[in-house]
């Protein structure tokens, strides 16, 4: 199957080629044509799977086909959980609209909202926005969803983990009713809160699954490392030398945790940086844009970078600490094994977190291979101390609505530079994804 196929505009297909693609993913073939034909989505995909072109095309065609002369109000938005999702998106609109009369913006916080103010007054028909940012701008009587036609929730299930759900409900209340605008719902995992917002907001979907959900993608090599706590840096560090990566992606639970264990690894004589919500825009524009680069050859990242980054043919994800909520381990190690190409997920796990290895299992439905390093055994008379920063039993917290509130414009913003959606197929004889 080609992309001609799926009844896209010659001025799409232009653009699309124009990036190099030819063969649509999955998740593009089943829902382009069901989008075009106007009716709502409930998709499941992972990330990787080109997700985002696969509602972006379709949307811009949509909105071309009655295109707006004088005063441009918002007909589409696309809310995210974060800005570096955000701004990915952005970038989409913007490379496959580049033939098309549309105009597009990106909204979040933590940066000056006057230029935002600004362009939104000149018009926009595509809006992509983070929940929080966008609600300052509608009290500010700078924006206006009395007009949206399409609206485009992307990475619904990461929305209501950060406490989006009070926001969204705000905003729904400000845009036509469900069977007056089509609604899309992008997520990576379906739990029982996904599927409620899905009933509430979804007229009649149509159910897209690419894979079964909460299903790790099978390029992905997974395995667990049992080790003592304190052995861990040590035991990472020596993984990286022996087997000589160039590029690898670590996660640890805290933003002060990131920063040590770079210190730490810049020690060890790695190059290393990290990259969280409390760092500056600039500084994690640069700390990606060395990562990508190959300047620097670790990359520690906190769960606010699990969605935001994409790296073409990152072949290593480390989680140095479990995620304290098991869904968050599907988004990290969907960071690797994009696009059918191979890549390895690799858990340091000390006697602390099997509770949350168990929850994580359960998640998957299967086990996760365990291998013990020779001369990392772990002490198995060490007993497991509670967690700090969320639960032990990795359960989701009973609320977010505080620390949620507050990443949605905190959370500074990079170029995640991964355009379109692509993956990883260049330079390997595969089909590029979008």
């Amino acid at each position: 199957m080609s992309f001609d196929t799926l009844g896209l505009s010659a001025e799409l297909l232009r653009a699309v080629s124009e990036q190099g693609y030819t063969t649509p993913t999955p998740v593009q073939s089943q829902a382009i044509p069901v989008i075009l034909d106007g009716r709502d989505v409930m998709a499941g995909a992972q990330t990787g799977t080109g997700k985002t072109a696969g509602f972006t095309l379709p949307l811009l065609q949509r909105l071309s086909e009655s295109a707006q002369n004088g005063p441009r109000p918002v007909r589409a938005l696309v809310l995210t959980p974060t800005r570096e999702l955000a701004a990915q998106v952005g970038e989409s609109i913007e490379l496959y609209g580049r033939h098309l009369p549309l105009r597009s913006a990106v909204v979040f916080g933590g940066v000056n909202i006057n230029p935002q103010k600004a362009r939104l007054r000149r018009g926009v028909d595509v809006l992509v926005a983070t929940p929080g940012r966008l609600l300052d701008l509608i009290n500010q009587r700078s924006a206006d969803l009395s007009r949206v036609e399409i609206l485009v929730l992307d990475e619904a299930d990461r929305m209501l983990d950060m406490g989006f759900i009070h926001d969204i409900r705000k905003l729904m209340a400000m845009m036509p009713e469900k069977d007056d605008r089509q609604t899309l719902l992008f997520s990576a995992t379906f739990s029982r809160e996904i599927k409620q917002l899905a009933a509430r907001l979804l007229d009649r979907p149509v159910s897209i699954e690419v894979a079964r959900c909460n299903e790790t993608a099978g390029s992905i090599n997974q395995v667990i490392h049992p080790v003592d706590k304190a052995r861990k840096r040590e035991l990472l560090s020596h993984m990286i030398g022996s087997h000589n990566w160039r590029q690898v992606l670590v996660f640890t639970r805290t933003k002060h945790g990131a920063n040590r264990l770079a210190q730490q690894l810049q020690r060890d004589g790695l190059s290393a940086t990290a990259i969280h919500g409390n760092k500056s825009q600039g500084a994690r524009t640069r700390a990606l844009a060395a990562f990508k680069s190959g300047e620097v050859r670790v990359l520690v990242a906190t769960d606010i970078a699990a969605r935001g980054l994409d790296i073409d043919q990152l072949p290593h994800v480390v989680n140095y600490e479990l995620p304290n909520i098991a869904e968050d381990y599907v988004h990290r190690i969907g960071r690797t094994g994009r696009a059918g190409l191979d890549g390895e997920a690799v858990s340091l796990v000390c006697v602390d977190e099997k509770a949350l290895l168990r929850d994580i299992e359960k998640l998957l439905g299967r086990k996760i291979p365990q291998r013990v390093l020779k001369g990392y055994e772990p002490d198995l008379t060490i007993p497991a101390e509670p967690i700090q920063k969320g639960r032990k039993g990795g359960g989701r917290p009973r609320s977010h609505n505080g620390a949620g509130r507050r990443n949605r414009s905190s959370a500074p913003h990079s170029r995640s530079g991964r355009g379109p959606n692509r993956g990883s197929g260049r330079g390997r004889g595969r089909s590029k994804v979008v």
